[in-house]
């Protein structure tokens, strides 16, 4: 009986694992196409400027905190 009871909080613990590891990755990629596309943005729209690369940087940053908190929420209900 006491084998059970060991296994039972590993399972646990690797499902939080793998929960919050898909949650970080999603933030990261994230990020990275909404820098991706300010750069974008940049090299066709304007010259030398950051503008684009600013915004949507912030704006990817705020859009994945956003959904991150989202899944949290889910996740601890």
């Amino acid at each position: 009986m006491q084998e059970k009871n060991n296994k039972k909080p590993t399972k646990n613990q690797l499902k939080n694992f793998a929960v919050f590891s898909g949650i970080a990755i999603q933030m990261g990629v994230t990020i990275f196409l909404f820098v991706y596309l300010g750069k974008w943005l940049d090299g066709k729209y304007n010259n030398g400027e950051k503008l684009y690369l600013i915004i949507f940087t912030l704006l990817g940053l705020a859009l994945s905190i956003y959904v991150v908190i989202k899944q949290l929420n889910r996740y601890q209900n």
